[in-house]
């Protein structure tokens, strides 16, 4: 019986776990924290998105750039593959107005539980509180737990250890240095999912932090994409929500190259710029801006605040001007969220420094996982089925090579 050691309890490494154990193989799980799968439960505390249902081909197009490298995982663990494991676990899905997948739970103690509990029912053996420091001379797996440092050998290595968002949980991303001492260099972490800085003025960041802006748009200037519906919340330095992570890439990557963003704020997005300013003609006259504005767009005090900003507190006084900036507020971004504070990162393992099977090429039989891999994607269920996906491949590809390695060693094996 093979022994297979998996570093790291978030869902990559259990989803891996899960599929070593259930081939056969006699698996250890070594996780550095108290417990497992703790970022699961960060991410359940607002409602856990499993998934999304939208059609696979448009759902494969969010991972951008790294689509190609993700798709064979993605299609082998597909999002209705996901729902049904779930269902399995005893968490039966529902789908939420925005396509969005979670378990009717709306938590993730009610999976991670018997999910656990089936792992080691299959066997696995957790050990929580052990830290993966490398290898020592002969290849063992080093590492400190409670009594002290260890070391074992394995027949194949899974690491599963995350990035370096959320570093409380347990992915602080120090394993960058462990995989450089064998030849593998990261691609630098980048915060993805993120808020962004920019320079309220005194009154709106004491105000209005923590604040909603719903059912705006969000399109960053100059750019063919479409804009973005949904939500933004203001905070004290700047901008976050979902409307601002789903450009998150692409607002990191302007400041990389230009020093600044600037996004355009549609504060009526089912509004033409006509039918806004016929309504701002109505009201007009005696009113001040915020009633003008109450009445005639049911703009809420933070909108009209940022809208203030957007005129550097001197917003046009006519109808037409003010419909103008109504549909496009600027807002100018100089800086994302430092890494501690995203919900996930750009930059990992490179694809060209595994192969197809999610081995190192460098390092034969040390395999790859989850949000350790070069990839990113933006919120709504798409983190987590690449997380699950990359942990069942990866563990597919150990599988394979041990197979391969057993017929090397013994030709006849069918």
């Amino acid at each position: 019986m093979p022994h297979i050691l998996v570093i790291g309890g978030g869902p990559a490494g259990l989803a891996a776990a899960g599929e070593l154990a259930g081939a056969g193989c006699a698996v250890t799980m070594l996780e550095r924290m108290p417990t497992v799968g703790r970022k699961i439960l960060m991410a359940g505390r607002g409602g856990l998105n499993l998934t999304h249902s939208e059609p696979l081909d448009r759902f494969l197009t969010r991972y951008g750039a790294a689509r190609s490298w993700l798709e064979p995982a993605l299609r082998a663990f597909a999002p209705d593959d996901l729902r049904r494991w779930a269902e399995d676990l005893g968490q039966p899905c529902f789908i939420g107005s925005s396509g969005r997948v979670f378990p009717r739970a709306m938590k993730a103690s009610p999976l991670l539980r018997p999910w656990v509990a089936r792992l080691t029912g299959l066997g696995v053996d957790i050990r929580t509180r052990h830290d993966w420091t490398g290898w020592d001379a002969a290849g063992r797996v080093t590492f400190t737990g409670p009594d002290g440092e260890g070391a074992v050998a394995a027949d194949a290595v899974l690491l599963a250890v995350g990035g370096a968002s959320w570093p409380r949980l347990g992915s602080d991303g120090q394993w960058t240095r462990l995989l450089a001492e064998r030849g593998v260099v990261a691609t630098p972490f980048r915060a993805a999912n993120c808020g962004f800085a920019t320079t309220w003025s005194e009154t709106t960041r004491t105000r209005f932090a923590g604040e909603p802006l719903r059912g705006i748009a969000v399109a960053l200037e100059d750019s063919p994409g479409p804009p973005v519906r949904g939500e933004a919340v203001v905070t004290a330095a700047g901008l976050e929500g979902g409307a601002i992570y789903a450009l998150s890439a692409a607002l990191r990557d302007r400041i990389a190259l230009q020093g600044q963003a600037r996004i355009l704020l549609d504060l009526r997005p089912d509004m033409s710029h006509d039918a806004v300013q016929a309504r701002l003609d109505r009201v007009r006259g005696r009113e001040s801006l915020s009633n003008t504005l109450r009445k005639a767009l049911r703009l809420s005090p933070v909108a009209v605040a940022i809208l203030r900003e957007g005129a550097d507190m001197v917003p046009p006084r006519d109808a037409a001007g003010l419909a103008r900036l109504v549909k496009a507020v600027p807002v100018t971004l100089r800086a994302p969220d430092s890494l501690d504070r995203a919900i996930s990162v750009a930059g990992g393992v490179r694809q060209a420094d595994v192969d197809a099977r999610y081995m190192l090429r460098a390092a034969p039989g040390v395999f790859v996982a989850g949000e350790m891999l070069d990839w990113e994607a933006p919120t709504g269920g798409y983190l987590l089925q690449a997380c699950f996906a990359t942990g069942r491949a990866a563990a597919a590809g150990v599988l394979d090579w041990l197979q391969e390695g057993a017929k090397e060693r013994y030709p006849s094996t069918p």
